[in-house]
């Protein structure tokens, strides 16, 4: 079956992609769900397939392993339980984080070890693990659409598993010689030019398919962390993790600029008022803080606030969970790169919390969107629209706590 699907000279990535899932749906391979087109195709035999992951001596040794929560790796997830290692699921399109940590119940059974690797069993077995949850991969299971015997992979088109990896990387989780793995289908096995792979890809030192397990030997370096000039202000939002890896790394000294602000990539698009008026405030010479900066209450306001304060237009975000350690400077410069910048902002740092107000409720949302996920100090922080809007009296703060 391997070498069933014959790429056309010259094909590009997308064409790639197109001939396999043709393929398998005109072949009678591909399983549920249907159509495969624009997915990590599901095919007859993946269950075998995922099988051989038991006589790989890197899975026999691994702890913690982490893989993608797409069809044909259903198998994998089970297998994965029930030989109780621990498993870490990327959450959907990272909208609400990097991992899930699957715990199935205490003592359970085949059928509900099962059931917990289902997506559905990914939902409500799971708990979220952050950039401050220290974990650590010892193997990584990817889909993909095709891979060549070289290990050289091309997913569905949107880049996820890239940047779960390279996420992975930036946080630690894992090393240069963490193994990859992938499961297909045999006709899924296909000759890939190498001019078709960019920096970002990552590759696969295992493919198991339902007839070979084939080590790759592959000696292409893996994505080494984010290359943030390949990232948008649109997959910024779209990510909210990828927003605090962002921060820590800029912290760290690390060039973090991205594509829309690189000179040679940027396009002659005008900066939204959003961004105009965060590059404002980046740019606005700052108070003086002082030692008002930790334990104490501290109040800072746009010079817009005086107008609108009476105007019943405000509307309030709570930050909590903040260290006692971190300085407002910190959170206003965290709100600045993450274009959060308030009208006014109410520090109590004594309290672990801050207020912040801002223009409308559309402006609120939009700034607990673009926060969330947001780490200082090792802390993830709680935001979330204030519980009272409006003339907050000591009953409605404490409330908050």
């Amino acid at each position: 079956m391997e070498g069933a699907v014959r790429l056309r000279a010259g094909a590009s990535k997308w064409d790639v992609r197109e001939q396999v899932w043709d393929y398998l749906e005109a072949s009678g391979l591909a399983a549920f769900p249907r159509p495969v087109h624009r997915r990590i195709p599901n095919f007859e035999g993946a269950s075998h397939a995922a099988t051989r992951l038991l006589g790989l001596q890197e899975f026999k040794a691994a702890n913690t392993v982490k893989i993608n929560p797409d069809a044909p790796q259903k198998n994998a997830r089970f297998l994965t339980l029930e030989a109780r290692k621990t498993l870490l699921v990327p959450t959907p399109r990272l909208r609400t984080g990097l991992f899930n940590k699957i715990v199935p119940p205490s003592g359970a059974t085949k059928e509900i070890l099962r059931i917990c690797a289902t997506s559905q069993g990914v939902k409500e077995y799971s708990v979220p693990i952050g950039l401050d949850g220290k974990a650590r991969v010892d193997l990584v299971v990817v889909g993909s659409v095709a891979v060549s015997e070289k290990g050289w992979r091309i997913g569905k088109g949107e880049g996820y598993a890239d940047m779960e990896y390279a996420m992975m990387v930036s946080m630690g989780a894992v090393q240069k010689d963490t193994p990859v793995v992938t499961i297909v289908h045999d006709c899924q096995v296909v000759d890939i030019a190498e001019e078709l792979l960019d920096d970002h890809d990552l590759t696969v030192d295992y493919i198991l398919t339902p007839t070979r397990t084939i080590k790759t030997n592959c000696k292409r370096l893996k994505p080494q962390g984010i290359i943030w000039h390949k990232v948008s202000y649109e997959m910024l939002g779209k990510i909210p993790i990828l927003k605090s890896l962002r921060y820590r790394e800029k912290q760290a000294g690390k060039d973090v600029t991205l594509k829309d602000e690189h000179p040679d990539l940027a396009k002659a698009d005008k900066p939204t008022a959003l961004n105009e008026k965060a590059m404002a405030e980046n740019t606005r010479p700052q108070a003086a803080t002082g030692s008002a900066q930790i334990g104490q209450q501290y109040v800072e306001s746009d010079s817009l606030s005086p107008r609108l304060e009476g105007s019943g237009m405000l509307t309030t975000v709570y930050v909590g969970n903040i260290p006692p350690s971190t300085r407002v400077s910190e959170l206003k410069y965290a709100l600045r790169e993450f274009h959060a910048t308030p009208l006014r902002l109410n520090w109590q740092g004594a309290q672990h919390r801050a207020f912040l107000d801002y223009k409308d409720k559309a402006t609120a949302e939009s700034a607990v969107s673009s926060l969330k996920g947001l780490s200082l100090g090792g802390n993830t922080l709680r935001v979330e629209l204030a519980k009272n809007q409006r003339n907050r009296g000591q009953a409605e703060i404490n409330s908050q706590k």
